[in-house]
């Protein structure tokens, strides 16, 4: 079983070690799908590191993306 969720990049900030700091928050209006996304997550963030330049370019801040979460294992 799967989670799936809708977020969209508010930043890209680049680090020290040649990598980024990525965050994104649920998308909250927009379209009739935003607004079912954010009626079951209506807050939230997530954060993280890259050092894979490759990924950073393919961000672009402002667009949604879907996350999908998977049990590992």
């Amino acid at each position: 079983m799967s989670v799936r969720c809708k977020f969209k990049l508010e930043s890209i900030k680049r680090t020290a070690s040649n990598g980024a700091s990525i965050e994104m928050t649920p998308v909250a209006s927009g379209s009739e799908e935003n607004k079912q996304f954010f009626k079951w997550t209506p807050s939230g963030r997530i954060e993280f590191a890259t050092v894979n330049e490759a990924a950073i370019e393919k961000l672009e801040i402002g667009k949604e993306y879907y996350i999908d979460i998977t049990p590992a294992g």
